[in-house]
């Protein structure tokens, strides 16, 4: 009864738990889900995201990032910062107005809410009317202009937002000065844009839906200019000087009025169709951008013809006889034009244009000749093309770093050089402790390589498999060029692409070998490609070898896709990683698992058929296995035919539960003595109970069935170099783990090194091990004489790990869906196991091996497991006693995509999807911790309200300080704040009349 009890609590491994295992969700990579909204702040240069989610998402120099979510969850519709301070204010479409404020905490700055209010209108009025369309913070920092659908402009108080009643801007007051032939036809409709006058903060610019545009003098609550347009409004641009204003509309045009001096009808300057004669799109935004040379940017979005390019998604910038039309492949969201800001500047001088588009962030530097592109830091479009597989590599060597920058750096010569134009606030983030890198494979054949060192995901390398094979598309197609007299003048940017030439050249699985350089990647239609790392361009043919995973077995028939195609002769690559050879597998299913030996110069593979073994080096097949059942009929149907899958899939479901219930019914109706044997068993089950605490009750796991669909499906493979055949002699091996709870091992004879060429490298199948309950395998290890992993390929003879322990005996773990086992070598007798699903009613999803470092000293570190489990938990079990340390709830138990994306790090982090464009990264240790930690310094205001901008200097000053302590921040925010009162005239004002009245 020894096995039932529960283990005692030990409270010196307690301790050390908290000082091994902590859980934090700590950064988002990649670009936010379905982006609505965009806003700037010229003074602290930081640019806002919003979500259709109810996220807010701010970004300023590479690891400035703050993140705000609304409790209400429903769409940003706009951000507005507040000129001059380090807050903004966000719009709902359910009408609420948020106030959020950056402010120092323990060192470093958080983004917090710091009120919300929604307009109501008075009792009886439809709740249209308060809704609002416009909203301008005006420069004093003291109140919003809000705009509404019924024409009326509310002025709400900052911080408090309490409405202002008695300044109300009504639509029959500004309707008076209007002609009365003009204002019989309709009323103003709702206010579309409100701008504050650049040069006069008492006059702000109304402008109407219907296109009546109004000058309105705050002081005297009176209209002084009248602009009478013809044409629905959609937005106004003010020119730097305020003498003039353009403003955008329905029909694709765009008109410049001139604001004289005195009350005369002003009549437009200029009114152009840029695209015109033909019916255009309507132009929503315009910016008018003075240069020292006089020729301006003209800068606006839409505007293109109806008929021709009424799909496209477009921003055209026009300076001289310059022109391009930034044609984007996903709905532009919204953009911003990166100008000079100082107060004391004559003109705008644009430098960058930043377009928010529903799939990417692209920026466009305008300083240089033909508007190259910049690549950005953050904000990567992971999903350009659907990522498929994720494979993580930690502590990258110095070298092989180097090499993949440098293969980088040559696809980028396109790009422009420009410093990111969006670099506001100061990281304080600890540098980052080594190099790791995370590779993605796409749906298209791509594999990004991405720097996940610290808190900006960005990319370093893109390689392509497509040259490889023949496909409908000729890769060296350039879809930017453009013929000399084309117009518009379309060019495409950003990298979005969601279209593949073929689905067969999706990524199933990589793996990369910081050592050696060697990379394996394979496919949808059972391609391996093994690559090596080079530093030039090269041509050179690939060489292919074909692996039949059937053997030629009767009554099998492949019935999906074919295999790609490949391309005769040398083909052209570009400097980075190569492919050498090309192993094709028949038939040509998803490749299923992937395991790459460096030191062996061997890569395994597996599909839903069997697996095999191939010598890269002799570039010869050493051997296949077939794991085919003989019901196994589904795994060869391919993924095309689904229909049939699953009628047989439910009909096997059901005869499953057929044979459960017939099963429990022939237990219930047993011999005759039945019920003297159930009151026996209740009566010691009752004493034992009440001397004893029981385990947790195990769940009764029905064995799953030989003739259960894809029970051949290899799910891992894993090199050991382990004792299999005898406990005197170790030897190279291979071990395969199948869905139907089956696990191969094989030995193999590798020659060596001086007799690599000449000898071929021989396998032997050695054991084959049958899970009682069937359950899928997913992971399998072999611990040493320690209890230790064995080390990765080639990582003892760089020294980087200590050489395993050959003398004690060797243990195997194998890791099935349900159950954790431990075997003995090379007897393969069980000697420990942890049943998972019985005793929590979860399945395993993902496993790995994670070392764990302790925060209190640099002594002890230890290895566990790090499970994820189909219910989302992340569980950490010891090795090797297979005991539960602790649990973390961490991906909903409905999100199976996140948890089919997950991938673990080797020092307990990980990475998942929380969208198609976005990876939540969380980490399980107390030591290995990556997030954002930064400070955005509060603008200081002089004492005609312009912002002066700290110098760099500054910044790194305050940066040095802030590892100080708290105290010293909270010293120097109050400081700012003294500053910021005293330079304000209107707060002087009040204390020297507070002094006069004393005196």
């Amino acid at each position: 009864m020894r096995r039932f009890l529960r283990p005692g609590h030990d409270p010196v491994r307690e301790r050390l738990k908290r000082d091994l295992f902590q859980f934090n969700k700590t950064v988002e990579h990649g670009f936010p889900h379905q982006p609505s909204a965009l806003g700037y702040s010229p003074c602290l240069r930081l640019m806002a995201i919003g979500t259709r989610s109810g996220a807010i998402k701010l970004y300023g120099a590479p690891g400035v990032e703050f993140m705000g979510l609304h409790e209400e969850n429903n769409t940003v519709m706009q951000i507005h910062f507040i000129p001059d301070q380090c807050q903004l204010v966000t719009l709902l479409d359910d009408n609420s107005l948020h106030l959020w404020s950056l402010k120092q905490h323990g060192g470093a700055s958080e983004l917090r809410e710091e009120h919300r209010f929604t307009l109501k209108g008075p009792p009886g009025s439809p709740p249209s009317a308060m809704q609002i369309t416009a909203v301008l913070p005006h420069s004093s920092r003291e109140v919003l202009y809000l705009g509404t659908e019924s024409g009326n402009i509310f002025v709400v108080e900052l911080p408090s937002f309490r409405v202002l009643e008695d300044r109300t801007i009504t639509p029959e007051a500004v309707l008076q000065r209007v002609p009365e032939d003009y204002c019989n036809r309709r009323s103003c409709e709702l206010v579309e844009a409100l701008r504050e006058h650049p040069k006069n903060p008492d006059q702000i610019l109304i402008g109407y839906s219907r296109g009546l545009i109004f000058l309105w003098d705050l002081q005297n609550n009176k209209v002084t200019h009248l602009f009478l347009g013809t044409q629905q409004l959609e937005n106004l641009h003010w020119q730097r000087d305020g003498s003039k204003f353009v403003s955008c509309h329905y029909d694709g045009s765009y008109t410049q009025w001139p604001v004289s001096s005195d009350n005369r009808q002003p009549e437009p300057l200029e009114n152009l169709v840029p695209y015109g004669p033909f019916p255009c799109k309507a132009i929503s935004k315009i910016y008018w951008q003075t240069t020292k040379n006089g020729l301006p940017y003209i800068i606006f979005q839409g505007g293109m013809p109806r008929a021709s390019y009424g799909d496209r998604h477009s921003i055209s910038v026009v300076h001289g006889s310059q022109q391009t039309a930034f044609d984007f492949t996903s709905r532009v969201i919204d953009f911003f034009i990166i100008f000079s800001s100082e107060p004391t500047a004559e003109f705008d001088d644009p430098s960058a244009m930043v377009v928010l588009a529903e799939e990417e962030l692209v920026v466009i530097d305008l300083k240089t000749a033909g508007w190259p592109a910049v690549h950005p830091p953050y904000l990567a479009s992971l999903h350009c093309s659907a990522i498929t597989c994720s494979h993580h590599v930690s502590n990258i060597p110095l070298k092989l770093w180097e090499r993949i920058i440098s293969a980088g750096s040559k696809q980028n010569i396109h790009y422009s050089n420009m410093p990111w134009p969006i670099d506001g606030g100061t990281s304080i983030a600890p540098d980052p402790p080594q190099r790791d890198l995370l590779l993605t494979g796409h749906e298209d054949g791509t594999v990004r390589f991405w720097d996940a060192s610290g808190v900006c995901l960005h990319l370093l390398y893109k390689l392509s498999t497509v040259r490889v094979f023949l496909t409908d598309a000729d890769p060296n197609d350039n879809m930017n060029t453009l013929g000399e007299d084309e117009w518009p003048p379309l060019r495409k940017v950003g990298t979005f692409d969601p279209y593949s030439d073929d689905p067969r050249l999706g990524i199933q699985k990589i793996y990369l070998c910081k050592y050696s350089g060697y990379l394996a990647v394979a496919g949808t239609a059972g391609q391996v490609l093994v690559m090596e790392l080079n530093d030039e361009d090269a041509e050179h043919v690939v060489d292919h070898a074909e692996a039949d995973l059937l053997q030629d077995q009767e009554g099998y028939r492949w019935k999906g896709h074919e295999k790609l195609k490949t391309r005769d002769g040398p083909v052209r690559f570009e400097a980075g990683f190569q492919p050498f050879v090309l192993v094709q597998c028949q038939p040509p299913a998803v490749v299923t698992s992937l395991a790459l030996h460096s030191e062996w110069k061997l890569v395994a593979f597996g599909t839903s058929h069997g697996f095999g073994l191939f010598d890269h080096q002799q570039k010869r097949l050493v051997f296949v296995k077939c794991t085919l059942h003989p019901s196994d009929q589904l795994a060869l149907e391919g993924p095309l035919s689904r229909v049939k899958s699953l009628k047989k899939s439910l009909r096997q479901s059901f005869r499953r539960i057929r044979r459960s219930r017939v099963s429990s019914r022939k237990r219930r109706g047993g011999s005759g003595n039945a019920s003297e044997v159930q009151e026996a068993n209740a009566k010691f089950d009752q004493d034992t109970l009440q001397e004893m605490e029981l385990a947790p009750v195990q769940r009764k796991i029905e064995a799953r069935s030989a003739e259960d669909s894809f029970t051949g499906f290899v799910r891992t493979l894993y090199f050991a170099d382990t004792f299999l055949r005898d406990s005197s002699r170790h030897c190279p091996s291979l071990w395969a783990g199948t869905n139907g709870g089956t696990v191969y091992a094989f030995c193999l004879r590798v020659p060596p090194a001086e007799r690599r060429m000449d000898e071929p490298v021989r396998a032997e199948q050695a054991k084959e091990i049958q899970l009682m309950h069937r359950a899928p395998v997913v992971g399998i290890l072999v611990l040493d004489g320690h209890s230790t992993p064995l080390p990765e390929p080639l990582e003892v003879a760089h020294d980087l790990s200590k050489s395993p322990d050959m003398q004690g005996s060797h243990q195997l773990l194998v890791v099935s869906e349900e159950q954790f086992k431990v075997f003995t070598l090379p007897k393969v007798s069980s000697k420990l196991k942890l049943k998972l699903t019985a005793l929590e009613g979860c399945r395993v999803r993902k496993v790995t091996v994670a070392n764990f470092s302790s925060c209190k000293t640099d002594d002890y570190n230890e290895n566990d497991l790090a499970v994820l489990t189909n219910l989302g938990d992340i569980q950490i079990i010891s090795l090797p006693f297979l005991k539960l340390q602790i649990r973390y709830p961490c991906i909903r138990k409905e999100d199976v995509s996140g948890i089919a994306s997950c991938v673990f790090t080797k020092y307990g982090q990980g990475f998942y999807l929380i969208s198609p464009s976005e990876f939540e990264r969380f980490s399980l240790s107390t030591k290995w911790l990556v997030e954002p930690r930064c400070i955005v310094d509060m603008p200081e205001v002089t004492s005609n309200n312009h912002v002066r901008p700290k110098s760099g200097m500054e910044n790194t000053a305050r940066k040095s300080r802030s590892s100080g302590g708290c105290g010293e921040d909270e010293r120097k925010s109050g400081r700012l704040m003294e500053h910021a009162l005293l330079n304000d005239e209107k707060v002087l004002k009040e204390i020297q009349s507070t002094l006069e009245g004393g005196r």
